[in-house]
């Protein structure tokens, strides 16, 4: 007996529920009417894209508040979050517990927690303990998709954490993985290259994954 089903027995929530599954994703990106770009190319800035993405997770910390009875915007709700945030790996979904790091404020820095000053130790603790979720995680209650999904909005809403090149393979991923999308490693890293190579326009006006891996290089670097 796996120990999920142990403890469904026993009346318990089993470890590492899934999260984001409670809102569909598009079939395919889609143009944003605010920005003009794929939706989620605009995150966080954008209020239509970041409105979009952000329902994936908003939509399990409702779950949650309403399994608490708690309202939004209380101390009751900075208490869960403080709540989530110090919770075992898993017991909630990872949804929630990114939620409730935007929620919160670093006592140090002053910023997210999680997201503040890039010299901050808090910060990058409260960073680097989220992500035992996924790797507990994988793959059976997190997707591939899901763990890629999560990194590059994380990493969006901290681009002053990462280098430009991340931020920007972030920003031209992010509404592929909305859609479901997740590109090779070969493709990953051939993208990586165009985009140190300073193409991220070309890389942009490309569809998919695929498309973006097999931009052609130019003249007189073949």
């Amino acid at each position: 007996m796996t120990k999920a089903a142990y403890l469904s027995g026993m009346g318990l929530p089993a470890p590492f529920p899934p999260g984001g599954r409670r809102v569909p994703r598009p079939e395919a990106p889609v143009p944003c009417s605010n920005c003009g770009e794929l939706v989620g190319r605009g995150y966080p800035e954008c209020a239509i894209c970041a409105e979009r993405i952000d329902d994936l997770w908003w939509a399990d910390w409702r779950a949650l508040l309403d399994a608490e009875r708690v309202q939004t915007g209380t101390d009751e709700e900075r208490a869960l979050a403080e709540r989530v945030r110090a919770a075992s790996v898993g017991a909630f979904p990872w949804t929630c517990v990114d939620w409730a790091l935007w929620l919160l404020t670093c006592t140090v820095c002053g910023g997210q927690v999680g997201s503040g000053d890039l010299g901050c130790v808090d910060c990058a603790a409260a960073d680097g303990a989220r992500w035992a979720w996924d790797h507990q995680a994988l793959p059976v209650a997190m997707t591939p998709n899901e763990h890629a999904l999560r990194v590059a909005v994380a990493g969006l809403r901290a681009p002053h954490r990462h280098r430009d090149v991340a931020v920007a393979g972030w920003r031209l991923a992010l509404p592929f993985l909305f859609a479901g999308e997740l590109p090779t490693t070969k493709q990953a890293q051939r993208i990586r290259a165009l985009l140190l190579a300073g193409r991220y326009a070309e890389l942009a006006r490309c569809r998919d994954f695929c498309a973006m891996a097999h931009l052609p290089d130019l003249p007189w670097r073949s």
